[in-house]
């Protein structure tokens, strides 16, 4: 083939320079004779060598499918292989091609066509509120608003009386209150160990101190007796005398 003069500024890509290379040597795209594209390609890429021009991954790239592609058809083809390796390089090559087809065509379509756009011009409104109510409306308007205003006020202190703010009864209080009671008559029912408690939270805290007793082995509590009352009685150790 007689050797090509490359205007550089043209080839937009590695694809760009094989349609060109396609259409110059008049080749079939479908069944491109790829060593004869390759050396060509080779040529433009020595080419741009000499000119110090530096060359991207894209072009190189292109180069090294080309010699795989080359070499996958010198080796032995079976009889139930029926891909070709040029595939892949024909699908990309058309595809690009259409779309610089499609470019160009709207290029010249929108030759010619020249688009207007005057200054730009500030508008002025009256801001001014012309409306006119009655005072039903108005009133109602307000009582809306007010409403609002009020649910948005937090709840006054009173309203928590009674959920926070009562006597704080520790636990370990109940505790002390129970041992003791037990040290001096040595038993009691489980109902009356709540005689005192003076509202709920003590008696939760009294309950709570019962619970810790039996969980660390202090107290025990046998079955109903006869008068269905539980006895709640010590676990006396060596270890709680001494601590007593």
């Amino acid at each position: 083939m007689e050797r090509l003069v490359y205007k550089l500024s043209v080839f937009e890509g590695p694809l760009d320079v094989l349609l060109f290379l396609i259409s110059k040597n008049k080749l079939n795209i479908y069944d491109i004779p790829i060593s004869e594209l390759l050396s060509q390609y080779l040529e433009y890429l020595s080419s741009v060598h000499e000119m110090n021009l530096d060359l991207t991954s894209e072009f190189l790239e292109m180069a090294s499918k080309l010699v795989q592609i080359k070499s996958a058809m010198l080796l032995p083809k079976r009889d139930d292989d029926t891909i070709d390796p040029r595939d892949e390089l024909v699908a990309a090559l058309i595809e690009y091609k259409t779309c610089k087809a499609m470019a160009e065509a709207l290029k010249l379509r929108n030759e010619g066509f020249n688009c207007f756009v005057r200054e730009q011009v500030k508008i002025y409104h009256d801001e001014t509120y012309h409306g006119k109510h009655k005072g039903k409306e108005l009133l109602a308007a307000y009582m809306v608003i007010s409403g609002k205003i009020r649910r948005r006020q937090p709840p006054p202190v009173s309203a928590f009386k009674g959920i926070v703010g009562g006597t704080i009864i520790s636990v370990t209080i109940r505790i002390i209150h129970i041992l003791k009671r037990l040290i001096r008559g040595g038993t009691a029912t489980f109902s009356s160990l709540f005689d005192d408690a003076t509202g709920r939270s003590e008696a939760v805290a009294t309950f709570l101190a019962v619970l810790e007793l039996v969980k660390s082995k202090k107290i025990v509590i046998t079955q109903p007796q006869d008068d269905g009352n539980e006895l709640v009685r010590m676990v006396r150790t060596k270890k709680f005398k001494q601590s007593v």
